[in-house]
């Protein structure tokens, strides 16, 4: 039994403790990190128009997330199933976005409609703190017209 148990004894350095990643690898992972989020500021100071200046930031920030994924979390270095679950994941979640603005943007003349125009019987709610609105000015009821006097 003594030699039994001897022989799974395991020393701290035995341990398996997963991928150690050098410092300077995680130093320059933060500063690219650092890097894009001062471009992603940048890049607002030009007008490229929405569409454009939307695909800029949505670049920048996937180049962000992937180096997270691969150096932070370590995707790099473990078993390539790992890396194909988190690229479909994020996949699917891309899709789902991605048909509810196509699905939003049908309905934007509607809405338009919408917000020109208050629904009857609506009147907005008193804050609390503020003045209620003045009172329009009442106006003198009108005279009927007379017809000179005869």
């Amino acid at each position: 039994m003594a030699e039994h148990a001897s022989t799974h004894a395991h020393s701290a350095s035995d341990e398996h403790v997963g991928h150690r990643v050098p410092l300077w690898v995680l130093a320059a992972t933060l500063a690219a990190l650092l890097a894009l989020t001062v471009l992603t500021v940048s890049v607002t100071a030009w007008n490229f128009g929405r569409a454009v200046n939307l695909w800029i930031a949505m670049i920048i920030a996937t180049v962000k997330a992937t180096l997270v994924a691969l150096y932070f979390m370590h995707v790099r270095y473990d078993k390539p199933i790992v890396g194909l679950i988190l690229v479909g994941s994020l996949a699917f979640v891309a899709l789902f976005i991605g048909l509810t603005l196509m699905d939003a943007v049908e309905y934007q003349t509607y809405l338009a409609d919408f917000r020109d125009s208050p629904p009857p019987g609506y009147s907005p709610p008193e804050m609390p703190g503020e003045r209620p609105a003045p009172a329009p000015p009442a106006t003198p009821p009108s005279a009927p017209p007379t017809d000179g006097g005869t």
